[in-house]
């Protein structure tokens, strides 16, 4: 008898799983920390948002890229990102950021196909404030603090 995949389940199982594994890493994840209680964000709006960045390692673990809009993860100042979702992003942003409410602060995860893929963005060394290096999964601590202009808005 020919010995194929089939006929050694644990090879064929161990296979399986690292397919399922990497078609899961191209999904966009959104790990919510705190619920917003707002309306769903929207294509045709533009929010303002408190971000901070990393870089996902393979062991789970993350990190900085050296870009935040937070005092507390080493900006000079709060500083909120404007944005409009499907406007000038990674699709990974928008696909995420649709996923969530005004008010909410997640954890949105993007893989590099959904992320810059093959370009590395920044400066090594720190030089140029923050660098993403080529095929880097992302890390996004965001949290959507309203619709941009919104007198409403707790800045």
């Amino acid at each position: 008898m020919i010995p194929t995949l089939f006929n050694r389940p644990i090879m064929f199982l161990s296979l399986l799983l690292a397919l399922l594994a990497i078609s899961y890493a191209k999904e966009v994840t959104v790990e919510v920390q705190s619920p917003g209680s707002g309306p769903s964000v929207t294509s045709s709006s533009r929010y303002q948002s408190h971000v901070t960045l990393y870089i996902q390692n393979d062991d789970g673990s993350k990190t900085p890229s050296g870009w935040s809009t937070r005092k507390s993860d080493g900006a000079a100042k709060d500083s909120p990102f404007s944005f409009q979702p499907g406007v000038g992003l990674i699709s990974g942003w928008t696909e995420g950021v649709l996923k969530m409410k005004e008010g909410e602060r997640s954890w949105l995860g993007v893989p590099s196909e959904k992320g810059y893929s093959s370009k590395a963005m920044g400066s090594p060394g720190g030089g140029g404030g923050f660098y993403i290096p080529a095929n880097s999964n992302l890390l996004f601590d965001i949290e959507i603090l309203g619709k941009e202009g919104d007198p409403k808005q707790d800045l």
